[in-house]
């Protein structure tokens, strides 16, 4: 891994877990010399200064960005179109814009109206990392560490700053990918809209039950382990869910219709049918936990 060279100074958009654990990552790293803060939450932004994340904090977005030498935006992905408008015309000609979106089509769609053509120094990226906790307290500089990076670069996108984010997200432990934006909205629909969406319909279905105190009074550890990302902020997945909605509604039907099959099996009586799928899920599940960072 080659070091990445030092930034003057860092703007992060959005100081929550992933924006702060983001700034903390590289200020442990030793690659920034003053990293501003840029929010909408003046409280977020003054525990964010308290805590040593940022340097300095500003709610204007033009103001935050103007001596900026690179830029993480970390908003939820329907804020990115406004975001992008903000900063347009203060920016500094060679400042690159990245971003920690969960969809990669929408972020670009965004630079595009915006724009009229993704900026060469803008590089989408996507940090497979997080945790159901949200806001600056829930950061930390290692959330990154032994966690894969997605990068979506497109043509245009100028090598220099592929490189120079390449070697940030390296620097805070993370392994760097390259895939088609298209194709990781398609990936990540499967591995982790779907399952925040499923995640937060099983919990809105228990509690509309009449027996929800006792069932909530009596789920143990396999409804918690399931559960968990249902403790996710619900704005930010909103907008994840339909700005990928084309790609999410894909994989869903395919599971409805896979969950049906099983409804089937189940009224049947089809035991042999309920074994042969369990089987076969344990044995990818076993495989995805065993398998080690590389």
């Amino acid at each position: 891994m080659k070091t990445a060279k030092k930034i003057e100074h860092l703007c992060i958009i959005g100081v929550g877990l992933i924006g702060g654990s983001f700034a903390r990552a590289i200020r442990q790293a030793g690659l920034v010399n003053h990293i501003t803060g840029c929010g909408r939450n003046i409280d977020n932004l003054q525990t964010a200064l308290s805590l040593g994340v940022i340097d300095d904090y500003s709610q204007d977005v033009k103001q935050a960005v103007k001596d900026a030498d690179v830029i993480f935006i970390a908003t939820p992905v329907g804020s990115f179109q406004s975001v992008l408008s903000q900063l347009k015309d203060a920016i500094k000609k060679d400042a690159i814009i990245t971003d920690g979106g969960s969809t990669k089509s929408s972020v670009i769609e965004a630079a595009e109206a915006v724009f009229n053509e993704v900026p060469e120094n803008f590089v989408p990226g996507h940090p497979i990392a997080g945790t159901e906790n949200s806001g600056v307290e829930a950061s930390f500089a290692t959330l990154y560490h032994e966690h894969r990076v997605i990068l979506t670069p497109l043509k245009q996108t100028n090598p220099e700053a592929i490189d120079m984010v390449t070697r940030l997200w390296e620097s805070a432990g993370a392994q760097v990918i390259t895939m088609d934006a298209h194709h990781h909205d398609l990936v990540l629909a499967a591995t982790s809209h779907l399952p925040h969406l499923l995640a937060f319909s099983l919990v809105n279905t228990l509690t509309t039950l009449d027996e929800k105190q006792e069932i909530f009074e009596n789920a143990a550890g396999g409804f918690r382990d399931f559960t968990r990302i249902a403790s996710s902020d619900p704005s930010m997945w909103q907008d994840i869910c339909l700005a990928n909605k084309d790609a999410l509604l894909e994989h869903l039907d395919h599971f409805s219709a896979d969950l049906n099959q099983l409804r089937f099996a189940l009224k049947q009586g089809d035991g042999d049918f309920l074994k042969e799928i369990f089987i076969r899920a344990k044995k990818s599940r076993d495989d995805f936990v065993a398998r080690k960072f590389d």
